[in-house]
C-alpha cells in the first residue's frame, strides 16, 4: 500500500539539513502535550516513554547516542557525563574517565562515587528502587569500581560489547548518591540542562532552565510545560489551537496526519517507526493458559494485515521480536519472516485451525472461552485491544475489554495479575541484549508472560558475545524466529506514528528506530 506521507516526510528530511545555519535565539517556554499522568520521574523505576519524554532533560548519561543522527547506532554514540572511554584486552572492562565541574541541581559536585551507587543499586538485590526493570539489562554487571573522583570501571562478568550501547539509552541516566530514590520519582535531582519545578496530577509537568549547565551556552529555552491532555482528539485541537508547539511523541496517527496539515497547514509532522510494537500477553502461569494449545489458538487467530491496514494504513511493520529493516539493525528480512510458522498469508485456514483446537478442549461458537483482556487505558492500547478482541471470537474467544490507568497497569503487569493483557512494548534501544534478556529471558522483571526456555538463553548469551555483527544478526534471527514459534509473546505489528511541532520550535530531531533517546532538549529552541 502506497504512503501517502512519504512525500510529507521526505520534504521535512530535506529541511532537516537547514537550522545550522539558522542563529539561535535564547529565552521563550516549549509547551508540549503529554498524553497521561507519568507513574513518576524516576527513570530507573519506570518503562514508559511516559516518564522518559518529559524527565530526560533533567538527567545526564555517561554517554548518549548523538542527537544530530537520524538512527541510533553503536557508532553514533558520543560523550556525555564521561569524556572517554576504553574497553580492557579482554573485553570485560569498560573505563570511563570523567567531566570535571559538573554539578547537581542541589549544587552539590558530581564525581565517580553517584556513577558507582547508581549502577550498585540497579544490580542489588536488596535495592532501593520501587520497581527495577533495568535490573536484566546489566545482569552480566559484577560491580563498579572508582579510581578518585574522575574515574570508573564497568566490570563484566564475561564480555557484552552492548553494554555501551545500553548506557548510551535514555534509560541509563546517572542518579546522586546523596538524594533518596523516594524523592528522585516525585522532586528528581539531576546533572541536566532542565531542572525539574512541578508535576500536578491530571495537570502539568513544568521544568525551567539550569543557569549552571555544565554545557556553556545550553540551553536556549528558558522553560518547557507539558500539558496532561488524555484525550487524544482534544490534545491535537489545541495544537491546532497554537496552545501547544508540540505534540507529545508518535501519538499522530497516519489518517490524523493528513487532517491536521489541513487544520494546520505550517505544521511539521514527521512519521516514523516507534520501535514500540503490540503484543499479546498471555499469562503462561493461570489457568487455562497454562495450556500451550489455547496459547496456540489465540495465536492463530492473528491477522497482523488487518492490525495494520485498519489502524496504520498500512505504513506498521510486520515482524518478530526486534525492528525490521531498514530503520531496525536487527530484525528479520521479509524473506526470513516468510519462514516463520504463523506469519503466513492464509489467516482463514489458521483460524480454522484454531477453532478445531478450541473444541477439542470443548470450546464452540455456543459455548465460548469468556475472558478480559486488560490494557493500558490510552488509544495506542486500547485501539488494538479493540481489534484483538474481535479476532479471538474467529476461535471461540469471548473477551471483555478491562481499560486500566497507566499506574495500575504497569502494576499488575509486574505483579503477573492478568490472565490476558493487550501490550504496547517499547524498546528502549535497538539492541538484541534489551529485548531478549528484558523481555524473555527466566525471571526477569519484564517477562510479564512468565516465558522461560533455557537452551534458548544459551543462544542469548552466544550472540551477547559476539563481535561480528553480520554473523550475529544472522544468530539474532534465528532466536526470535524460536521464540514467535514458540508463542513467547506473539508480536501483532511494530508502531508507526507522527509528532507534530510548530514552524517556529527548532533543532527537533527525531529518531527512526526509537522513541525514546532525543528529548534532552539542551538544543531546541524557539523562532519567536
Amino acid at each position: 500500500m502506497a504512503n501517502p506521507t512519504l512525500p510529507l516526510v521526505a520534504a521535512i528530511l530535506a529541511l532537516s539539513a537547514a537550522p545550522s545555519a539558522w542563529a539561535q535565539k535564547s529565552g521563550g517556554t516549549l509547551k508540549i502535550a503529554h498524553m497521561d499522568n507519568p507513574p513518576s520521574a524516576s527513570i530507573h523505576e519506570e518503562a514508559t516513554i511516559s516518564t522518559v519524554m518529559p524527565f530526560m532533560s533533567v538527567y545526564n548519561n555517561l554517554v548518549m547516542f548523538d542527537p544530530k543522527t537520524k538512527q541510533n547506532t553503536p557508532d553514533n554514540i558520543i560523550p556525555d557525563l564521561a569524556t572517554e572511554w576504553k574497553w580492557s584486552d579482554d573485553g570485560k572492562q569498560l573505563t570511563f574517565k570523567l567531566r570535571d565541574g559538573v554539578k547537581w541541581h542541589d549544587g552539590k559536585p558530581f564525581t565517580s562515587a553517584d556513577v558507582k551507587c547508581t549502577w550498585d543499586m540497579v544490580i542489588s538485590d536488596e535495592s532501593k528502587l520501587r520497581k527495577n526493570p533495568r535490573k536484566t539489562w546489566y545482569f552480566n554487571l559484577e560491580k563498579v569500581t572508582v579510581n578518585g573522583d574522575r574515574e570508573a570501571t564497568f566490570h563484566l562478568k564475561r564480555p557484552q560489547p552492548s553494554l555501551l550501547t545500553m548506557l548510551a539509552a535514555a534509560f541509563s541516566p546517572v542518579y546522586p548518591c546523596h538524594v533518596p530514590t523516594a524523592q528522585m520519582r516525585t522532586k528528581p535531582i539531576g546533572t541536566g540542562p532542565f531542572k525539574f519545578v512541578e508535576m500536578k496530577q491530571n495537570e502539568s509537568i513544568k521544568l525551567a532552565r539550569n543557569p549552571d549547565y555544565w554545557k556553556p551556552g545550553r540551553p536556549y529555552l528558558d522553560a518547557i510545560e507539558y500539558s496532561i491532555i488524555p484525550n487524544r482528539a482534544t490534545s491535537l485541537l489545541t495544537f491546532v489551537a497554537g496552545k501547544l508547539d508540540m505534540t507529545f511523541t508518535t501519538v499522530v496517527t497516519p489518517a490524523m496526519i493528513s487532517d491536521l496539515k489541513v487544520q494546520a497547514p505550517t505544521a511539521i509532522c514527521e512519521a516514523q517507526p516507534t520501535n514500540t510494537q503490540a503484543n499479546l500477553l498471555v499469562n503462561r502461569d493461570r489457568a487455562p493458559f497454562d495450556d500451550a494449545r489455547i496459547r496456540r489458538a489465540m495465536a492463530l487467530s492473528l491477522d497482523r494485515n488487518a492490525f495494520n491496514e485498519i489502524l496504520g494504513q498500512g505504513n506498521y511493520r510486520i515482524g518478530g521480536a526486534m525492528l525490521p529493516p531498514p530503520e531496525g539493525l536487527w530484525g528479520m528480512p521479509t524473506e526470513f519472516l516468510t519462514t516463520v510458522a504463523g506469519y503466513g498469508p492464509d489467516v482463514a485456514k489458521s483460524r480454522e485451525e484454531g477453532r478445531r483446537i478450541m473444541a477439542e478442549l470443548g470450546y464452540t461458537a455456543d459455548k465460548p472461552l469468556k475472558i478480559k483482556v486488560s490494557t493500558r487505558n490510552i488509544p495506542s492500547y486500547r485501539d488494538p485491544a479493540v481489534i484483538l478482541i474481535d479476532h479471538l471470537k474467529q476461535v471461540n474467544i469471548q473477551a471483555e475489554l478491562e481499560p486500566l490507568e497507566t499506574a495500575v497497569w504497569y502494576n499488575r503487569m509486574m505483579r503477573r495479575d492478568f490472565a490476558i493483557g493487550m501490550n504496547i512494548q517499547g524498546v528502549g534501544v535497538d539492541d538484541p541484549d534489551v529485548v531478549f534478556y528484558e523481555t524473555f529471558r527466566c525471571g526477569s522483571e519484564r517477562n510479564y508472560t512468565n516465558y522461560c526456555n533455557p537452551e534458548v538463553e544459551k543462544l542469548f548469551d552466544q550472540q551477547s558475545m559476539m563481535t561480528d555483527i553480520a554473523a550475529r544478526r544472522k544468530l539474532v534471527w534465528e532466536i526470535d524466529k524460536k521464540l514467535q514459534e514458540d508463542g513467547a509473546r506473539p508480536v501483532i505489528q511494530h508502531g508507526w506514528g507522527g509528532t507534530c511541532w510548530r514552524p517556529e520550535v527548532k533543532a527537533v530531531n527525531l529518531a527512526v528506530n526509537t522513541i525514546y533517546n532525543h528529548w534532552r532538549f539542551e538544543d531546541v529552541w524557539l523562532d519567536r
